[in-house]
């Protein structure tokens, strides 16, 4: 069967201050009226129910994360001890779901990812399961065609298309409502790049942001742990084996905190026989930085991007947010962030958003643990 694994354990620190150490982004209501959770696990539809549903986060969100997803059951939220980047997440799903479906297949996604519309990304997700199915060895990934040279992203670059006649998900007496996307062998998997590397990918035509969205079986990630993270994947057996018994807490603690962090792409997508990549035909935003705001909710024509009760003279190319009815002024300000809530504001030159993430590191060596 196929099975959803929400991951909603990072930290969200570029989004500082909205963004908090007890409310991290996943839990924002940043674009629309939804939570960032509530909109990925909203976006399965029918396709996967309620029941089918893992969400892995850290463990002091477990509780938020509960309520704002009532309807799934309380295992449902699996609750890390500590941070230990995506392989070791995605194993203990992994373990938990082969528990009681040997031949689960996984859709692994961020829960802080802006996608639409729904019902394209639910049919890719058919898709990809129909790719593994046939060869449940495969490895699916989904590559966004890049508008622009991003060097925040990962990149994949394609090789050969996937066989004629090999790509559709449905059964052959079914019609597709559409041409399915192209699906190709995945060649290489590149890190984030400097700026002109990232505009010769883009010019090349033959490379895909990474999307960080993945399509398996759950045996099948769980044999190359194995092989290439033994140690990684001894301690997450002895946590699965643990659970269900009174020692599962302290069992859970003691080996992942043991387990040295990797992600998902270093310790298997690297080393798998065959990963293939779908191109993604819906709209995809990773809502990585206060600058995706001018992306998502477009700019007037002075080029700002407001979320506030503000009034502006002078101002442009500035991304203004606050909360409530705060006004904010701004006077004879050029491509800024402002972030106003109601124990912090940020002011922010919009082109030095990367230190945001430093303002957060000063916080907690100053001790004010209050604004983290």
């Amino acid at each position: 069967m196929l099975h959803a694994v929400i991951m909603a354990g990072g930290a969200g620190s570029r989004f500082w201050p909205e963004s908090r150490a007890r409310r991290p982004k996943q839990l924002l209501r940043i674009v629309g009226e939804r939570t960032m959770i509530r909109a990925t696990v909203d976006r399965l539809g029918d396709l996967i129910p309620s029941g089918r549903v893992l969400v892995a986060t850290a463990v002091e969100l477990a509780g938020k994360i509960a309520a704002e997803l009532p309807e799934l059951p309380r295992e449902a939220i699996l609750a890390e001890p500590c941070k230990r980047n995506t392989a070791p997440c995605i194993g203990l799903a992994a373990l938990h779901l082969s528990r009681d479906d040997p031949d689960a297949t996984m859709a692994v996604m961020p829960a802080d990812h802006v996608i639409g519309p729904d019902e394209s990304f639910r049919e890719t997700i058919r898709l990809a399961a129909g790719l593994v199915d046939r060869r449940p060895e495969r490895i699916v990934t989904f590559g966004i065609r890049p508008s622009y040279p991003a060097e925040s992203f990962g990149y994949i670059e394609r090789g050969e298309p996937l066989e004629s006649g090999t790509v559709s998900g449905r059964s052959p007496s079914e019609t597709p409502p559409t041409e399915p996307p192209s699906v190709y062998h995945v060649q290489q998997f590149r890190e984030k790049p400097d700026a002109q590397t990232a505009a010769k990918y883009v010019e090349s035509g033959r490379y895909y942001w990474n999307s960080g969205i993945f399509v398996w079986k759950a045996r099948t990630i769980l044999a190359a742990l194995a092989e290439h993270q033994p140690e990684m994947y001894g301690r997450l057996k002895r946590i699965a084996e643990a659970a269900g018994t009174p020692q599962f807490d302290e069992v859970l603690s003691a080996e992942f905190t043991a387990i040295k962090g990797i992600s998902i792409d270093y310790a298997v997508m690297e080393h798998a026989a065959e990963v293939l990549v779908i191109e993604a035909p819906f709209d995809w935003d990773d809502l990585g930085s206060w600058q995706s705001l001018a992306r998502l909710r477009g700019v007037d024509q002075q080029g700002n991007t407001i979320a506030a009760k503000h009034l502006g003279l002078g101002t442009t190319g500035t991304i203004v947010r606050g909360s409530g009815d705060h006004l904010i002024v701004t006077l004879g300000l050029s491509d800024c962030i402002i972030v106003q809530t109601p124990d912090a504001t940020l002011v922010a030159n919009k082109h030095d958003e990367e230190s945001i993430r430093q303002v957060v590191e000063l916080l907690e060596a100053r001790g004010w643990v209050q604004y983290l």
